[in-house]
């Protein structure tokens, strides 16, 4: 682990979403999900997992709206 507080951990935001779209899918290598514990800051993860959540519903009800016209 890391010897920063979670607070102070400095992750880029390529990284960040990188790791939660792995995190979506469900598949990754216990070595790089290490690194990421170690090294992306868990707030910063928290919002980028929750605006892609919003990103993805609205991307599913735009979907069924223009199937359904």
């Amino acid at each position: 682990m890391s010897d920063l507080p979670i607070h102070q951990r400095k992750g880029s935001i390529r990284g960040t979403v990188k790791a939660v779209l792995w995190g979506f899918l469900g598949v990754r290598r216990q070595a790089d999900y290490q690194k990421d514990i170690a090294s992306l800051n868990p707030i910063h993860i928290i919002v980028v997992g929750v605006v892609m959540a919003l990103l993805f519903v609205g991307g599913l009800i735009a979907l069924v709206n223009w199937v359904v016209r």
